[in-house]
Parts: C-alpha cells; structure tokens; sequence
C-alpha cells in the first residue's frame, strides 16, 4: 500500500510538472503572439502618422539658410496640401491628382518631390501662385510686376568656411509674409537677373532663401514649376539639429554638437 501510495504521489507529481511544462509553453507561446501583435500595431500606427499626418525631415544643403541650416530635423504637416500618391511611402501610384487639396500660402516652406524625377525630396520657400508673373531683378524679386519689399538687416556669418560672410535681408511678401534672404554676391550673380516667369495653372514657384545656392525654380531645365501634385507637405517645426561636427561613433562629442537654440523652433 506505501509503495502504491508513493507511486501515486510520484505521478501526480510528473503529471504537475508537465502541466506546468505545458503551461509555461503555451504562456510563453502567448507572450511572443502579444509581442508581435505589439510590434505590428506600433508599426502601422507609425505609418498611418507618416503618411496622413506627420513626416520627419533632415536638411541635407545650404540652400535654405538663414531660415533652415544643415543638419536641422523638422516635422512636416502632411495634411496641409492633402494628399498625393507622393503622400505615401515609395510614392505608390494609387491614384492621380490631390484629394482635399489645400492651396499653399506664399511663403510657406514646403517639400516637394523634385518634378525632374519625382523621387528627390526638395524644401524651398513657395513665392509663385498659379497665374502669378515672377522675375528677379538686381536680386529683388518682382511679382506680377511689383518688387517685394527687401530691407537690409545685419549681415550673416556662416559657422565655418568656405562661405563667410553673406548679406541678409528682411524680406516681406505681398501678403506680409516676411522671412530672411540672404546674397552672398551682391546683386550680380547668375539667377540675380531673370526673365519673367509665368506660373501654369496647378503649378508653384519656390526659391532658396539662400538666393545665390540655391537650385531651385528659376532653373527651369533643373527644378522648374513644381506641380501640385508633387507637393510633400508644409514644413512645421524643427525637432532637432546638430552641427554635424561629430563623427557618429564620438558620442561624448554628440552634446557638443546639438544647437540647443533651435530644438522645437516653429518655421517662419
């Protein structure tokens, strides 16, 4: 009876740890099932965000400055213009046109997909309606036959060389927009002198506000008008920059780096 007893008591016992093995197997099954559902739903909030609301941005070039310097990171409001195929990722072909389109204000700074090949991403200043007559002349800009008001404020120093020194001004739009340009060769460089462009319909002119680096659409064989179509988004708010003096592996130089004065500065 003792021997039927412990054999019995032995096997309730296996019988408990393969329970609790099986158990454990299954919790741990249900684990790695709600760790992946996790994963799964934090990427496709993230991608709905990206694509309807908000897209993060770097800032490769010079051409922006004073307003936008290399290495900033802003936000860009992808519902501002509405939505594009260039809205979505790869700028999937799911369909032409815009829906609920948003014209953009002049002056906005915008992203858009450079039209020579629909991929590039560029970030210029919109300056130029459809319809609207645009035309530089001794560095001012004209539209529709009137010069913007170009006031000249203190010059600007760039961080390091080969640049220097270049002449700002405040400039103000027709529609009292007013934003910071700056002239690194006075008035005598090459686009500092232009035809007269005239805006298609469905179309925009944007510029640098760094007029004399700037490739954008007074080049009509590089940039041109930039169709609505090829609207990215308005840019917002800078969320970040860094004067990209660290090497990526310096990291106990990374602090150094970050322009704390532009960390979640609005775009003007």
């Amino acid at each position: 009876m003792a021997s039927d007893k412990s054999q019995n008591e032995t096997g309730a016992k296996a019988g408990a740890e393969t329970g609790a093995k099986a158990k454990a197997k299954v919790d741990s099954g249900g684990g790695i099932a709600e760790t992946i559902r996790t994963v799964g739903f934090a990427i496709l909030v993230a991608m709905v965000v990206r694509t309807f609301l908000f897209e993060p941005f770097n800032i490769p070039s010079r051409s922006m400055v004073p307003t936008l310097l290399k290495g900033d990171y802003l936000f860009v409001s992808k519902y501002s213009y509405g939505y594009s195929k260039h809205s979505f990722p790869f700028s999937l072909p799911l369909f032409n046109g815009r829906i609920f389109e948003s014209q953009p204000e002049r002056g906005d700074v915008a992203v858009f997909k450079l039209p020579a090949d629909n991929t590039t991403d560029y970030i210029k200043r919109i300056v130029g309606l459809p319809g609207d007559r645009i035309q530089v002349l001794s560095g001012i800009l004209h539209i529709n036959g009137d010069p913007v008001t170009r006031r000249r404020i203190a010059d600007y120093h760039f961080d390091r060389v080969p640049f220097g020194t270049a002449m700002r001004y405040q400039e103000t739009l027709p529609n009292d927009v007013r934003h910071e340009i700056l002239e690194m060769s006075g008035d005598t460089a090459r686009y500092d002198n232009t035809d007269v462009y005239v805006v298609p319909k469905g179309h925009y002119f944007a510029m640098g506000d760094n007029r004399d680096n700037s490739s954008d659409s007074r080049i009509l064989d590089s940039v041109g008008f930039v169709p609505a179509e090829n609207l990215v988004g308005k840019a917002l708010f800078m969320f970040f920059s860094t004067d990209g003096t660290a090497r990526i592996w310096e990291v106990w130089k990374w602090p150094f780096t970050i322009r704390y004065d532009r960390l979640f500065n609005g775009i003007d």
